[in-house]
């Protein structure tokens, strides 16, 4: 398996934790909220995933702990794709 395979499954087990823990509470609202907008479960965690990416990013980049308030803030920003 290569490295981004193993990454994406990475990401899509967060995605998957965050959904079944309800923590936080903004990534299912998020997933209802994208699946009502017409986007199946599949493509809205793809997109929930870009803003754990996002944060991902920064953890190992920048060394920055995880920033919660930002994360919710991109979470509410989809399906517009989050740069912040």
């Amino acid at each position: 398996m290569e490295t981004n395979e193993v990454l994406r499954d990475q990401i899509f087990e967060i995605v998957e934790n965050q959904i079944r823990d309800n923590d936080p509470k903004e990534t299912n609202l998020t997933l209802k909220r994208l699946v009502n907008l017409g986007y199946s479960k599949t493509e809205s965690k793809q997109l929930i995933g870009q803003c754990i990416a996002l944060e991902l990013f920064d953890i190992f980049k920048h060394k920055k702990t995880f920033n919660e308030t930002r994360y919710i803030e991109n979470l509410k920003k989809l399906p517009k794709e989050p740069f912040k």
